[in-house]
Parts: structure tokens; sequence; C-alpha cells
């Protein structure tokens, strides 16, 4: 990562937790970060629905960012169990996660669909955290590269800038696998898709954060946040764990 782009550590806790889980997990995150008067990272936690409200609660005035796993498109209406940006924007959320690969797989959403969500995130005044990549079997054809700048173009939601978007790669094969790619491979992604960021935004795409996200633990934090165009991570299974999810802050 460079100077200039704060890295931002961001947990998903996905489908995890109940109220008393996800209370003392956001209460021991704020007590370490209350720790630290200069932290050199942003962090995020990303909970489902039903801990929104608990979780705003146990993080109090820590500085860590609240955020949502996903929205619908729409501002209102006859959307049985979907929950919209403004609504999420209501109940003390500054990001919401879109287009992740378990929505993208489970739900059959498409790049239109991911970059409406986006758009609905930012025209709520929310940032948009938004996740692109490839899976095994685009990995073994020699299609990554282009699998991820396709979505890039499909996905990045108009008036996309470093302040109300960030940019995910998870490679689909790597989530939760335990599996990652060699740290010249996940360079080599990022730096393409900062390129296809140029050509769409401009100089705009140097300041857009790229996280990397499968797989990542405080064993390999530090070497693939060490490279140039990764500027923090999207975690999953070490994020519900206090110690693993701050090691990696540390890491920074």
């Amino acid at each position: 990562m460079t100077t200039m782009r704060r890295p931002l550590i961001a947990g998903n806790w996905k489908m995890n937790g109940l109220t008393a889980d996800g209370t003392a997990l956001a209460a021991g995150l704020a007590e370490k970060v209350s720790t630290d008067a200069n932290p050199s990272y942003d962090m995020l936690v990303c909970p489902p629905f039903v801990l929104i409200g608990a979780v705003s609660g146990a993080l109090g005035e820590s500085g860590i960012a609240l955020g949502a796993q996903d929205c619908h498109a729409a501002e209102k209406g006859a959307h049985t169990g979907d929950v919209s940006a403004a609504m999420l924007k209501d109940a003390g959320c500054s990001f919401v996660i879109v287009g992740h690969s378990e929505r993208r797989t489970d739900h059959g959403e498409t790049d239109e669909q991911v970059k409406a969500k986006a758009e609905a995130v930012l025209s709520n005044g929310m940032t948009a955290v938004v996740c692109i990549g490839e899976t095994e079997a685009e990995r073994d054809a020699g299609k990554t590269l282009d699998v991820v700048t396709s979505q890039v173009r499909g996905s990045l939601p108009g008036g996309a800038t470093a302040a109300n978007t960030v940019l995910a790669y998870e490679p689909v094969w790597a989530i939760g696998t335990g599996r990652t790619p060699t740290s010249d491979e996940v360079q080599e992604v990022h730096a393409v898709i900062r390129a296809e960021l140029a050509k769409i935004v401009g100089d705009e795409a140097e300041g857009i954060r790229l996280l990397y996200g499968g797989s990542m633990k405080p064993t390999n934090a530090a070497e693939l946040l060490a490279l140039p165009d990764v500027d923090g991570g999207l975690i999953g299974g070490a994020s519900l764990k206090v110690e693993d999810f701050m090691g990696i802050a540390a890491c920074c």
C-alpha cells in the first residue's frame, strides 16, 4: 500500500452471530482500538442486518465504522425481505458491501445489479465496497484478468471517487478455503484493477482503495498489506475473533 491511501481493515461477519456474540465482538474491538490514540488504519465491521443496532451501540465512540453486507437498489417499495440503502444509513451505517461473490453465486446477482446497488449506496451518502473476483474455473482457464476488468467496468457505480468507493478483490476459490494466491499474483490483479479504474475515472483511480479478500489472516496479512496496490483487507472468518482481526490491523 502507499502512504497516500489509508489502509481499510474491513470485517464481513457474514451470517454469523446472535446479539450477545455480536455485541461482545464489537465491544472487544472497540476496547482494543481505544488503546491506540493514533491508529494507522481505518476499521470497518459489517454484521448481519439484525445485529446492526446492537453493534452500533457497542462500538460507541471508538471510531470503528459500521457497514452492512448488502442492500436493495430501490429506495423503498414492495420488496419483501430486502433492505434499502436509506434504511441502512438511518440505522447508522456508513459503508455497504455490494456484489460479494456469495451474493453473485447464491442469488445470481449480475454486474448490472451490483452497479445499481452501489449507486443507491452513493446516493445515500455512504461508501460502497464493490466486490469482484474470479472463480477457480475461470482462473484455471487463464481468464482472471479478463473477468476482473469486466466486473470493474460493469459494477463500478457512476460518480465513483476515492471518497465514496472501495473495491475488494476476492478470488472466489480462496474465500474460506485457507488458500491464497501468491503475493505476485495478488499484486498483478490489483495493478490491473487500478489500471482499469484509471480508464474510467482518470487520476481519481490513484486514491481509490483496493482491498484483498480471500483467507487473509494474521499470518499472511503483513506480506499482503505490503504490496503496492493492496490498501487493506475484506476479512471473513478472521474478523469474528478480536485477536485475529486486531492482529491483521497491527500489520498496517
